[in-house]
């Protein structure tokens, strides 16, 4: 899932887009490897007993706890989106109810990343951008291959602000 292009200004180009890293669906896929075995064992010891009625009522039981623990988080990771441009850089999140933010590039003053051992290991980190707003700098979490999304958004800026710098002298 990309920026719409109803949602791009004239002239704009999607340089990259990206979402948090595959890590964080591991607790949801052992939420749902662990309620599959538990609940293939509890329809297997409930067996037919009752006319089913038992056994249906695992089943609904489970599914909803599959849902919750494992597909919405799935859902969620699906639609939070990061995207990259050549003129600002575009969170996206939610599922029924979509939220964002936008920061132009020219605007932005500090482009950092942090990256702990696990996340060394994994190839991912968290960029923070701070702006010229009063609101807090937007950190992006777990962002796979983090050197290069760092390198391609600072050089956006560094060109951004040349840009406006040499329009400004003239």
């Amino acid at each position: 899932m990309t920026l719409s292009r109803k949602l791009m200004i004239d002239g704009e180009q999607i340089v990259a887009t990206t979402r948090t890293h595959i890590k964080v669906l591991f607790i949801p896929f052992v939420i749902l490897l662990a309620l599959s075995g538990i609940g293939g064992f509890l329809i297997n010891q409930v067996g037919d007993s009752g006319s089913g009625v038992p056994r249906w009522i695992v089943v609904a039981v489970m599914l909803v706890l599959i849902l919750l623990g494992s597909v919405i988080p799935f859902i969620k990771w699906l639609t939070w989106t990061y995207t990259l441009t050549n003129k600002r850089i575009v969170e996206q999140k939610g599922i029924l109810t979509r939220t964002g933010r936008v920061i132009p590039l020219n605007r932005i003053n500090d482009v950092a990343f942090e990256k702990n051992l696990n996340d060394r290991i994994l190839g991912c980190g968290t960029l923070i951008i701070h702006d010229a707003s009063e609101q807090s700098g937007l950190e992006l979490n777990d962002i796979p291959h983090i050197e290069a999304f760092h390198r391609t958004v600072t050089n956006l800026v560094f060109e951004k602000h040349d840009k406006t710098a040499s329009d400004e002298s003239v």
